[in-house]
């Protein structure tokens, strides 16, 4: 009894250990302004921050069941700048792969490894921040922003544009710029939407919400219909698109002095 009492003991100081055990990944390298550095998780945070001289990415591994070592972080290089992804074992069927943009496939079969990146972003070099589950946030950058998630939150402040995408979390943002050529396209289902703004923005404002309001600090121009939940209208002269949509929860444009 004293010995299998000693090897369960043993066993579970072991699994305690590999609990909290976590792995870190660095990469450094140098991107021209106007590239991309993307990272791509799927269960865990993804947070950019104001750097210098070369981008610096650093993936912290934690799992309480799965083994680390099955995750792999994959640098792949491309004309547009690197993409970094956290890339988990293949469920058989299908070959999981990181690629740029949209085009790879990642599942990851019950594996309870979690990834945080963080990463060093320097003036100039477009950030792209994916994941599932978890946040994502971009904090005090120079540069263009694009965020994406499913389950988790989003945060950016920028001095550049952003555009940010989820589904059951909330998006607060602050745009340095106002005179994007493409539209901008904000996104959630079970959260609210919030915007700092720069005073001089001119834009075509395109809000819906479901259950929750539309409040704009900016004088406005209403197309069509005005509703309390759906909103058509243009802000200064108007002449580049900002759509807005959510289901649960409010949406504020707020004017930055």
């Amino acid at each position: 009894m004293r010995v299998s009492t000693l090897v369960l003991l043993a066993a579970g100081l072991a699994l305690a250990t590999r609990a909290v055990a976590a792995q870190e990944f660095h990469w450094k390298g140098k991107l021209a302004a106007g590239k991309t550095i993307e990272i791509k998780g799927v269960n865990g945070d993804v947070s950019a921050v104001a750097g210098s001289g070369d981008v610096e990415v650093t993936a912290v591994k934690h799992a309480r069941r799965s083994d680390p070592d099955d995750v792999k972080i994959e640098v792949v290089p491309s004309e547009d700048g690197v993409t970094i992804c956290a890339v988990y074992p293949s469920d058989g069927r299908r070959e999981n792969t990181c690629e740029p943009g949209d085009h790879n496939h990642m599942n990851v079969r019950d594996n309870d490894v979690r990834v945080d990146f963080t990463v060093r972003v320097p003036a100039g070099v477009r950030f792209r921040g994916t994941t599932v589950n978890g946040g994502v946030e971009a904090a005090n950058l120079s540069s263009d922003v694009d965020a994406t998630t499913v389950n988790g939150s989003i945060r950016i402040a920028t001095s550049g544009y952003a555009e940010a995408r989820t589904v059951n979390g909330s998006i607060v943002a602050s745009i340095g710029r106002a005179t994007w050529s493409d539209a901008l396209d904000f996104a959630t289902v079970n959260g609210s939407i919030t915007l700092d703004l720069p005073a001089n923005l001119s834009t075509d404002v395109r809000a819906s919400t479901v259950n929750g309001e539309i409040v704009t600090d900016f004088p406005l121009t209403v197309t069509g219909r005005l509703g309390p939940r759906r909103l058509n209208g243009t802000i200064g002269g108007g002449g580049r698109r900002l759509d807005l949509a959510t289901v649960n929860g409010s949406i504020r444009l707020r004017k930055t002095s």
